[in-house]
């Protein structure tokens, strides 16, 4: 007996014990990040450009508080709105409780021309301060909110109201599913259409020629609609559960189908159009009327997104020109790189394609001819600003131009319509935000980079000429702080060819000579890039599970956008890739150079389209990926918004459906997965999530499912994330988690 006791007590001794985290830890994680945020000063991150003027006011947080800034452009100045507490002391006689610098909630701010009078909305109220009369003046109260209305529900296309003629003679409107006109003046109504029913009748959605001599409207064919149902089980109004239900279409399902009519008023008759090429539809929009009435155009986006159509049709007898036309072999970014200006009612149309591999931006002429490119490199256009016809000249953003700098980084420049004379007006390595003048003259320019808090300036909007300094972050009680600086990192991707751009964050106790399990905080939808450019200080997205012990990372693999368009078409047909080669590339060359991350040890979160790609990662990546959480993901892509989907998945619904399911592939799970849901999640069908569950459980895998009752589409909430950090401390750490049931 006492040879077992003392063998029992060596084995006590000699086995290692577990550590053991408590809530301190966890407070004190979160409480770096508030802490940290605070810290940083100087930043603009909101500028309000003057009506009608070339003067701007801008808000940033100093060391004393909210500071409101007045920008004169033309001297150029700066000054403050405030230069004294006469205006702090006002609202308190007002409200009858303190205000100060330190803390203001604002919303709307607005400044007149000679800084004056400072307008802003608090209370729901509109509210005035005449600045030299120390006058505060109550306003109207702010309209009331439109209700809300869920994004999936389609409009109704017989909810508009009459519309009368540019000239007023006339009124047309809808009765009984066909088209009528009215003359105003005599009261008598005449009947255009005849051959309107419930199930294919005429929009009331009617477009008038400006000279009234025309009406342009589509006839519309119903498709059934799709609901998704969700229960609610805990509503906060009642003891039973609510089953609810919105409108939502999913990838597959039947799409209503539109055909636009031509109509003369002074024939009282329909002119035909021949439309039968394009009646395969996705989308088609409203006709649109040329100023002088001599045609009018719609934009025609092919189901599956592989042709999309910018057409003609003209007043005269109906005829029907191609004006621009996409057709990849993959996808048309409709939704996010679709950009069309008419120049001079259409003479000529600047248009943004990536035809030649890159976004870039091209000049047509009316007849539908390509005059020039306007834009043309191995970089992206990003957004256009601004098109001055008179100047013929294009102010636009982009990325990618500057050789050795960042690819995401914004920049600003202008070049003329035929493609000559390209000006950078931003030459700072960094990503900028500029805000223009509400006279086109002149911009406020934020710019950083995630590695550096950068500064704020005035620049001549023609030239990019510096004229002013407004602002220099000042990050220097942050950096007397343990605060680790992000570092921005590279490596090439799956082709040993293309660089991968990403982000790693180290914990405030970072130690070099230890090893941390790694941890991504994955968002690869296509629709977008997602690292951060811009300086943050603290990335709220990963800091507070950063500092329980790993390293973090984010990375923009291929598959997202703002690069070339190979690198983004990797996604198509292709979701379950999320840029993983890439990602897992990055993450060997990074271990490679810092020993002390431990490439044997990663987790993965993400939530949404980031909750599909991190359960993807433990499906289809097992041997690199070990712990995810996913948050209400699109764990299949015909569960999901119908938009979202088949812009990246394509059309029909085919056999590559299946192989990026997460519920057709959830027998492959070989690491720790947790999968979190909001209960009534209408952006992402819950069901989703629960399939997951279902297949999981036939497959006879482990797992944990969290449940958040009476919570829409999250990533977790406080009870979520608590779940999160103490599964990744438990799977990657290997440490016990804070008893919380105390």
């Amino acid at each position: 007996m006492k040879n077992f006791i003392l063998i029992a007590a060596l084995l006590y001794l000699l086995t290692p014990a577990v550590a053991q985290y408590d809530e301190e830890d966890y407070e004190k994680a979160d409480s770096i990040v508030n802490h940290y945020s605070g810290l940083i000063y100087n930043q603009v991150k909101e500028v309000y450009p003057v009506k009608d003027a070339s003067s701007f006011m801008y808000k940033t947080k100093t060391a004393e508080g909210i500071k409101y800034v007045f920008v004169d452009s033309e001297k150029p100045l700066k000054k403050p709105v405030f230069k004294d507490d006469k205006f702090l002391q006002g609202m308190e006689e007002e409200f009858g409780y303190a205000f100060s610098w330190e803390k203001m909630s604002l919303s709307k701010e607005k400044i007149d021309a000679k800084a004056e009078v400072f307008s802003f909305v608090y209370k729901k109220y509109n509210w005035e301060y005449h600045i030299k009369k120390n006058k505060l003046i109550k306003k109207k109260a702010v309209a009331k909110p439109r209700p809300y209305k869920h994004w999936a529900i389609a409009r109704d296309e017989l909810g508009r109201d009459p519309l009368k003629s540019p000239d007023e003679k006339y009124t047309a409107y809808i009765r009984e599913y066909n088209l009528w006109v009215k003359e105003n003046e005599s009261g008598k109504a005449f009947k255009l259409t005849s051959d309107g029913s419930p199930g294919e009748f005429y929009s009331s959605y009617i477009s008038w020629s400006p000279d009234s001599k025309h009406l342009a409207v589509n006839k519309f064919r119903t498709a059934p609609k799709r609901y998704m149902k969700f229960m609610e089980s805990a509503p906060k109004d009642q003891w039973q559960p609510k089953l609810k239900e919105v409108e939502y279409a999913k990838p597959g399902d039947a799409l209503p189908v539109k055909q636009p009519c031509l109509f003369s008023i002074d024939d009282k008759k329909q002119m035909d159009v021949d439309f039968e090429e394009y009646l395969q539809q996705y989308s088609l929009s409203d006709p649109h009327w040329r100023k002088d009435s001599r045609a009018f155009t719609v934009e025609y986006n092919q189901r599956g997104h592989q042709k999309y159509s910018v057409l003609e049709i003209a007043a005269s007898d109906g005829g029907l020109k191609v004006l621009a036309e996409e057709t990849p072999e993959t996808f048309f970014f409709y939704s996010g790189k679709r950009y069309r200006y008419d120049i001079n009612d259409g003479e000529e149309m600047i248009w943004m394609s990536e035809r030649d591999g890159w976004n870039h931006l091209y000049l047509y002429d009316g007849a539908g001819k390509v005059k020039n490119q306007i834009t043309k490199g191995e970089w992206v256009v990003r957004n256009v600003i601004e098109v001055d016809e008179e100047k013929r000249r294009v102010l636009f953003t982009a990325g990618g131009i500057n050789e050795g700098e960042d690819p995401y980084h914004i920049h600003y420049y202008t070049i003329g319509f035929d493609g000559q004379n390209l000006k950078e007006l931003t030459t700072e390595s960094a990503n900028h935000s500029a805000t223009l003048s509400d006279d086109k003259k002149y911009m406020i320019d934020s710019y950083s980079r995630a590695d550096d808090a950068g500064k704020t300036v005035l620049r001549n909007v023609a030239t990019g000429e510096l004229l002013l300094t407004l602002e220099e972050a000042d990050i220097s009680q942050l950096e007397a702080t343990d605060w680790v600086k992000p570092e921005v990192f590279t490596a090439k991707g799956r082709d040993g060819k293309t660089d991968i751009w990403g982000v790693i964050y180290r914990p405030s106790d970072f130690d070099p000579n230890k090893k941390y399990p790694i941890v991504e905080y994955i968002y690869a939808g296509p629709h977008d890039s997602f690292v951060p450019k811009s300086f943050l200080g603290v990335d709220r997205r990963i800091a507070a599970l950063v500092e329980l012990g790993f390293i973090g990372v984010r990375i923009d693999g291929m598959g997202t956008s703002n690069r070339s368009k190979a690198f983004h078409d990797v996604c198509w047909k292709n979701l379950k890739d999320a840029g993983f080669p890439d990602r897992i590339k990055w993450m060997e060359a990074a271990a490679e150079q810092y020993a002390y991350m431990d490439i044997e040890r990663v987790g993965i979160y993400g939530g949404s389209a980031g909750g599909q790609s991190s359960t993807g990662a433990v499906l289809f990546y097992p041997e690199f990926y070990d712990v995810a959480v996913s948050s209400c993901g699109c764990h299949d892509n015909r569960m999901d918004k119908i938009w979202w989907n088949e812009q990246w998945m394509g059309y029909p619904v085919e056999a590559h459906y299946d192989s990026c399911s997460n519920v057709v592939n959830a027998h492959k799970l070989e690491g720790e997965l947790m999968l979190i849901l909001g209960e009534i999640d209408d952006n992402v069908d819950p069901a989703s999530t629960i399939q997951v569950v279902d297949a999981l459980i036939k497959a006879d895998k482990e797992f944990e499912f969290v449940m958040l009752p009476g919570m829409n589409h999250t990533l977790g909430g406080k009870y979520g994330e608590r779940k999160r950090r103490d599964f990744f401390v438990k799977h990657l750490l290997d440490e016990g988690t804070p008893v919380w049931n105390h």
